[in-house]
């Protein structure tokens, strides 16, 4: 089916208006995710601190991509005495932040009495320009306006507690790209109704649950893999290749799976018939859509999507354009998330999972765009390692889906993107992908 972009205006018009839309095409959540949207800002600043080409520089990156800085800041607190009571999780906890204006936040977990160390996440707000005032972390430039002053008097549940802490050392973040992966085996496979059908031909082919993190982390580390199929010696490469291997394989291995988790997570959760009941599925929906997009839409898979358009001439609602910006992937995919969207709200869940099947392969097309692109720039014009390292990390994020339908393919591929390959043939590979548009569920023409 077809979208316009008055189409999708008219879709997005029908949803509810209290939060702060999310990207160019105007998706409206019903929940508050401007904190999820923002994981697209460590994204950014892992991509700045690799874009030093230095081993300091790629610590940071790798500080980053573990511990956040940006999503779900929370506050580790020492409570002078002792909790009285329980405080549930949850439990509003307001003090001073170091400007000494008011702060609000929450416990992070149900802490019981006794205990006199506790984790507070900062409250979020509806307006992406100002959802939280604390952004520390591993930031090389850390925001602390927002954050609890270094001690004082924290009000948790009414009761007054006197406190101390570190603002530079104490405040970090519940959310990370890392984290994205190494909660996979949990979320994406053993997880009630899983393992994800989409995530499994992911694990079968790496043979790890958290293939996107040792991925990022040989590339920081100039290491090698260890995968089932799929390996890459990162020591062949120097920073400049590393690099695109790194800013790639987080975003569009380890956020991009984590989307589909969402996806799925939204369709486990559905209640089939019961109508506007579904406020759960539908905020993973909204997460969803926020991980797929983030704060700025210039970091992650909707700026990929768009940025392959242009290159093979699929912008616009018919995918036939180069000068329009926004991709008909784009188009596509967001019709399809505020088409899930209104079907959740009507308790509509098969038609929430055709909606999720469909996101899910449309966005491995600009995957695919990206590895015949950089086939063709190793092969016709003699590129060298930058280009090589987005070839193979393109190919790494997709080979999986080629595999579950032809590991001669898939092999094809992969032999020839490779770190480290000897030979790049650019019409074998585009041969091998367009053998296996039908099994993945895509055509020549989204290409």
């Amino acid at each position: 089916m077809k979208f316009t972009a008055l189409a999708l205006s008219l879709i997005a018009s029908t949803a509810y208006a209290s939060f702060e839309k999310i990207g160019p095409l105007v998706y409206e959540p019903r929940s508050l995710v401007t904190d999820h949207n923002a994981i697209d800002l460590d994204q950014q600043a892992i991509q700045i601190e690799l874009a030093k080409l230095t081993g300091d520089g790629f610590q940071n990156a790798k500080e980053i991509y573990q511990e956040g800085g940006y999503s779900k800041s929370y506050a580790v607190i020492k409570l002078n005495s002792s909790l009285t009571s329980q405080v549930t999780k949850g439990t509003v906890i307001t003090g001073r932040d170091t400007t000494n204006e008011m702060v609000n936040g929450k416990a992070y977990s149900t802490y019981e009495a006794g205990v006199s160390e506790i984790i507070v996440q900062y409250s979020t707000l509806a307006t992406q320009g100002s959802y939280v005032n604390c952004q520390v972390g591993k930031l090389t430039e850390p925001n602390t306006d927002g954050c609890f002053e270094s001690s004082g008097d924290l009000s948790i549940g009414g009761v007054n507690y006197g406190y101390t802490y570190d603002v530079s050392t104490d405040n970090d973040n519940g959310r990370t790209i890392q984290g994205f992966s190494e909660s996979a085996e949990a979320k994406m496979h053993t997880c009630t109704n899983c393992p994800y059908a989409e995530y499994n031909k992911y694990y079968k082919y790496y043979g790890e649950f958290d293939y996107a993190n040792q991925w990022v982390l040989a590339a920081l580390d100039g290491t090698s893999t260890y995968f089932k199929n799929g390996n890459a010696d990162f020591s062949k490469y120097d920073f400049e290749g590393r690099e695109q291997a790194v800013k790639k394989g987080t975003a569009y291995m380890a956020v991009y799976m984590y989307v589909i988790r969402e996806l799925e997570d939204a369709v486990d959760d559905c209640n089939n018939g019961c109508i506007d009941c579904n406020d759960d599925p539908v905020h993973a929906w909204d997460e969803a859509v926020a991980f797929y997009t983030g704060s700025t839409s210039d970091q992650l898979l909707y700026a990929l999507a768009d940025k392959r358009c242009i290159n093979f001439k699929t912008c616009g609602t018919e995918g036939s354009e180069s000068s329009i910006m926004t991709s008909k992937v784009n188009y596509d995919i967001f019709g399809q998330f505020a088409l899930g969207q209104q079907s959740l709200l009507e308790g509509d869940c098969p038609a929430v999972k055709v909606a999720a099947k469909r996101i899910t392969d449309l966005m491995a097309v600009p995957l695919i765009q990206g590895t015949i692109r950089y086939g063709y720039k190793v092969d016709k014009q003699m590129g060298e390692e930058v280009e090589k390292a987005e070839g193979a990390t393109f190919a790494a994020a997709v080979l999986p889906r080629v595999h579950a339908c032809s590991a001669v393919d898939a092999k094809i591929i992969y032999d020839n993107m490779r770190v480290g390959a000897t030979d790049t043939n650019f019409a074998a590979v585009k041969t091998a992908f367009e053998n296996n548009y039908e099994c993945v569920n895509i055509k020549c023409n989204d290409v």
